[in-house]
């Protein structure tokens, strides 16, 4: 089944991906000294190293859920603003339209008052 996504949503999400992978990669690069020096250590700080390496990754996802929810709510009230406009601008017509009704009633009224002339 096809899901209907907005433009751009593709472009985001790969964008995501490959920034993600790129802090998961800097994150494995820098904590390879963290690992080594863990196998000498005693698992004391081996758990302090591997839940700081775990609060680096979660700090960035974190703010990459931040910076998305956002953006949504950016969008969001870019979506009520123009639902708004396109609200006003329907009854703006609508009124028109009517008034346009009464000229082409009145005007034809007028015609139909004319003497008829043969």
């Amino acid at each position: 089944m096809n899901v209907a996504r907005p433009l751009g949503t593709m472009e985001i999400e790969k964008t995501l991906e490959v920034e993600i992978a790129g802090n998961i990669q800097e994150l494995a690069r820098g904590s390879n000294s963290v690992f080594r020096q863990a196998e000498g250590a005693d698992a004391e700080i081996s758990t302090e190293n591997l839940a700081g390496l775990l609060r680096r990754v979660a700090e960035g996802s974190t703010r990459e859920v931040d910076n998305l929810i956002s953006d949504l709510q950016a969008l969001r009230r870019k979506l009520n603003s123009d639902g708004n406009r396109i609200q006003r601008e329907i009854t703006e017509y609508s009124e028109l339209s009517q008034q346009v009704m009464q000229l082409t009633n009145i005007i034809s009224e007028s015609v139909k008052k004319l003497p008829a002339t043969r």
